[in-house]
């Protein structure tokens, strides 16, 4: 590679991994394109647990890394959004800190960016996670992201991507949407390719993710299919209210049909079939309410160029 290649890493609460993976990820990338020609962006994510210090400790030694602190813990979308800011790099490869990913899948990664592609991202085939809670979760997230957006990926929860630089520096994230980016690119008119990469079982530090996170997925979906964004907040709100009335309101309206069927109960005259148009009335109305509310957050978010996360501090040799 003759472009230099920033490493944008999201870090919260990894403080017993970083001691292992930076040393392997400085040597790929000094294998890779020489001294100079790449930086390690770190970002603390508000972590608790001497991520920092562990950070601090690397970047007193590797002129390479630069690590940026923000305030608290803002999320990965956040500190992905950080990173691609201050990224001085014409590609930018994203990766987690949890040792789950492989620094040796890098090289991939960048050969087809070499070839032309603007977005590559890794598909983690064979994983090592439990199958209830991270893998039945991802599998239906991937499916329903892949049908509903028309971009098909194995595996849009894999953090280890690469990208030109030129296709993201004009990307608006907001809330959680940095599963969503291949999908987002790909409607500017990126092209994407998705590739095998290794995965690796968790040993230190804990997991962030569970199975009720495939409703932040389909609520985020909603908005990304009606806007492309963008903030999570009035969606995440109203969406699940919204969620839960509807729900509420189908099994009022299916016990009516049962009682109707079964025991010749009268529907007209039932109270459950009043309340399970009112419920599902409100839900709906619940829904608009939060894609209102995302209209609003992107034109205050966007218009007063205000960012969704804030730096504490910058460590960097420069």
């Amino acid at each position: 590679m003759n472009k230099k290649i920033s490493v944008v890493i999201p870090i919260y609460n990894e403080a017993q991994n970083i001691s292992l993976l930076l040393p392997q990820l400085i040597e790929v990338m000094q294998n890779i394109s020489g001294a100079g020609e790449y930086e390690v962006i770190c970002i603390d994510d508000g972590s608790t647990d001497g991520s920092f210090t562990e950070l601090k400790y690397f970047q007193d030694k590797e002129k390479s890394l630069k690590v940026i602190r923000l305030k608290r813990n803002f999320g990965q979308t956040a500190a992905i959004a950080a990173g691609f800011e201050k990224a001085e790099g014409q590609v930018i490869v994203t990766m987690d800190a949890d040792l789950q990913n492989d620094v040796s899948d890098i090289p991939g990664l960048l050969s087809e960016i070499n070839n032309g592609v603007d977005v590559v991202s890794g598909w983690r085939k064979i994983r090592k996670d439990p199958f209830l809670a991270r893998r039945l979760p991802s599998n239906t997230a991937n499916k329903i992201i892949s049908w509903f957006t028309g971009v098909k990926l194995h595996d849009y929860g894999c953090t280890l991507k690469a990208y030109k630089k030129d296709v993201v520096k004009d990307l608006h994230l907001y809330g959680e949407l940095h599963r969503f980016i291949p999908a987002l690119l790909s409607w500017s008119g990126a092209s994407i390719k998705e590739i095998p990469v290794k995965h690796h079982p968790r040993k230190y530090g804990k997991s962030k993710y569970s199975i009720c996170r495939t409703l932040n997925v389909i609520l985020d979906l909603i908005t990304v299919k009606f806007l492309l964004s963008r903030d999570k907040g009035p969606m995440r709100i109203f969406g699940r209210l919204g969620s839960w009335s509807i729900a509420a309101g189908s099994l009022a309206g299916i016990i009516t049909i049962v009682m109707k069927a079964v025991y010749r109960k009268d529907m007209t005259g039932n109270p459950l079939l009043y309340l399970s148009i009112f419920l599902v009335f409100v839900g709906l109305q619940f829904i608009s309410m939060g894609l209102l509310g995302e209209i609003n957050i992107r034109t205050y978010m966007e218009g007063q160029n205000k960012r969704i996360y804030q730096i504490k501090e910058i460590l960097t040799d420069e």
